[in-house]
């Protein structure tokens, strides 16, 4: 059975075919062997928690676009409540779906802060946010041997000497 890749371009209301989105997302995650969770209710800054490879859950935001701007397509990154761009800590990934080319960005967090907006441009092969297309690699997490951070703490004091 083949994906009607357009069903989310007859949805008119935003948050419906936002809704619509999270579902596709949650449907690609599965499919990518993710555990994934909804957090209850809407008030939250992220839309799912993904549990990546190494045990640790990352917050994503779910954002949709069906808007062409030029030759490509502007996604929103204002919070459904309309005060502006998300704050810092909000979540760690945007996943951004452009509706008509069923194309799926996984942008981190620190590469979007601040930003009411981005411009996403799936026919450049060099474009500004091409390296997220398609990167569920990135939500799979860090490769299995590698260190991210290491953090020490004494619990007790030392004799000076």
């Amino acid at each position: 059975m083949k994906k009607n890749r357009y069903a989310g371009m007859n949805i008119t209301n935003r948050k419906k075919r936002g809704e619509w989105a999270e579902a596709v997302f949650a449907e690609r995650t599965i499919r990518e062997g993710l555990p994934l969770a909804k957090p209850w209710g809407d008030s939250f800054g992220y839309d799912f928690m993904v549990e990546q490879d190494n045990a640790r859950i990352v917050r994503v935001q779910v954002k949709s676009t069906t808007f062409r701007e030029g030759e490509g397509y502007s996604c929103t990154l204002q919070s459904s409540r309309g005060r502006g761009p998300y704050t810092k800590n909000s979540f760690e990934f945007v996943a951004a779906y452009v509706i008509p080319e069923d194309l799926w960005y996984i942008l981190p967090e620190k590469k979007v802060r601040g930003m009411w907006s981005v411009a996403l441009h799936p026919e450049l092969k060099k474009s500004k946010f091409s390296e997220y297309q398609e990167a569920w690699h990135l939500l799979h997490g860090p490769l299995p041997g590698l260190i991210a951070r290491i953090e020490a703490v004494a619990d007790e004091d030392f004799p000076e000497v």
